[in-house]
């Protein structure tokens, strides 16, 4: 009797510790987060999860990739209209403006922080990606993630066999023709391409110039806003970029970051990419590479003045269950500080978003150990913003870009030159400034 007693009891302990756990593991929020990071980026974004998951017990971050940024900001839209959106949602910049006039979709950051108790200082992230994603008050609507801006990687390799000097790299534009006519000419399949060809060669292109790409500085002003980026300045650089193109010095190779695999690969001696490209080129590429800063052309007074920010930040989508805030506004706690930006910023090549990871990345010696590896950050601080080139927020940007990139395509391929093409691309994208305007009236 004794024994069948023992037994009873074992299996009533065995029950009460099974039934603990199970009310434990159903206690574990879960916190969906969209994003677009694909392949080394990808993996970081899961480790940061699994990290903070690790970190404590009450909430589990599942990252979950959706496709590229506008495909995973349309699907959030989707979801959420569909009344289950996730929790987070990674948005480009060019979707700002979007995702402000989402009036309800949205849960500010600032207020989620406040609400839940956390610490909270906008004053401690960059000037640069603060006011970009703050409202006219100055408050931060989404967190700031990966932001990058643009730079020029070459390839040591290919400089060194056409007979250039890579610890010399082109500063200006007559000198990156120059480059590439000399990479050509030693059988470099492509001397020079560009990722993101309308973020870096006419949205960064022009506040790195001081001239506008719109008015009322460049949306961030407000309503009423109209496309100008078919000025002088630009219409020259993309009619230059169309003769290199001719003489096959410049090689175009997709809207996107498609161009990236193109200097991966070893077949693009150089390429104007974002500087969150780090983690993949340092991943496959099999030569030596280095990053230089963004060519300007001196002959335009003021030049070079500063870079904008680009990438995408973390906007929280209003929830149902008000008790997933906590959690998401703890993950943001853990996600800004100062060792995950840190790593964060090593790992990929993103600058770092808060002024604590960039003092930290300092002492660490991260910028003598990798000569270069802050060019990104020189180049968004060089000079105090302009109204040219504090940033830009433009209703239905991401049609806005599409259209900038049909027509750059058509000088591409030979059909239109720079003056038609941008004065195209003004008439069209002005329309879409006015279609989101009437939209967004009330």
């Amino acid at each position: 009797m004794m024994k069948s007693g023992n037994s009873t009891l074992a299996r009533a302990a065995l029950a009460v510790a099974l039934f603990a756990l199970a009310t434990q593991a159903q206690a574990v929020t879960e916190i969906q987060w969209w994003h677009s990071m694909t392949g080394k980026l990808n993996d970081i974004v899961a480790d940061i999860a699994t990290k903070f998951n690790a970190s404590q017990t009450e909430y589990k971050v599942t990252a979950i990739y959706k496709g590229q940024y506008d495909e995973s900001m349309t699907a959030a839209i989707a979801a959420y209209r569909a009344g289950n959106p996730p929790q987070i949602v990674q948005v480009f910049e060019v979707g700002t403006a979007t995702m402000m006039a989402a009036k309800g979709a949205v849960k500010p950051v600032y207020q989620l922080m406040a609400e839940e108790h956390e610490p909270f200082d906008s004053k401690g992230f960059l000037g640069a990606v603060a006011s970009y994603y703050s409202d006219t008050s100055g408050h931060l609507i989404s967190m700031p993630f990966n932001s990058s801006t643009q730079v020029l990687y070459i390839n040591d390799d290919a400089f060194k066999k056409a007979g250039l000097d890579p610890a010399n790299p082109p500063k200006t534009w007559p000198e990156v023709e120059q480059a590439a006519a000399k990479l050509k000419a030693s059988g470099a399949a492509c001397g020079f391409t560009t990722g993101w060809q309308s973020w870096v060669q006419l949205e960064s292109f022009s506040a790195w110039h001081n001239v506008p790409f719109a008015t009322l500085q460049n949306g961030l002003g407000g309503m009423g806003t109209r496309l100008e980026f078919n000025g002088p300045v630009q219409v020259k650089h993309i009619q230059n970029l169309a003769d290199w193109a001719k003489k096959g010095e410049f090689t175009y190779k997709g809207r996107k970051d498609e161009p990236l695999a193109a200097f991966t690969s070893g077949e693009c001696g150089m390429i104007t990419t974002s500087s969150g490209s780090y983690a993949n080129i340092k991943a496959n590429a099999k030569f030596a590479w280095r990053t230089a800063t963004l060519p300007y052309y001196a002959d335009v007074k003021g030049a070079p003045q500063n870079t904008v920010i680009g990438g995408a930040t973390l906007w929280v989508l209003n929830q149902k269950d008000k008790n997933m805030y906590k959690g998401i506004a703890k993950f943001f706690t853990y996600l800004s500080s100062a060792e995950v930006q840190e790593k964060w910023h090593a790992d990929t090549g993103y600058v770092p978003i808060t002024l604590t990871a960039y003092d930290l990345a300092k002492q660490k010696g991260l910028y003598t150990e990798r000569p270069g590896f802050d060019i990104a950050i020189k180049e968004l601080t060089n000079k105090p913003p302009t109204a040219n080139s504090k940033g830009l927020r433009l209703g239905n940007f991401v049609q806005i870009r599409n259209i900038i990139d049909e027509e750059l395509e058509n000088v591409w391929s030979g059909q239109k030159n720079a003056k038609q093409a941008l004065d195209e691309a003004v008439k069209r994208g002005n329309e879409q400034l006015e279609r989101f305007e009437r939209a967004n009236s009330n």
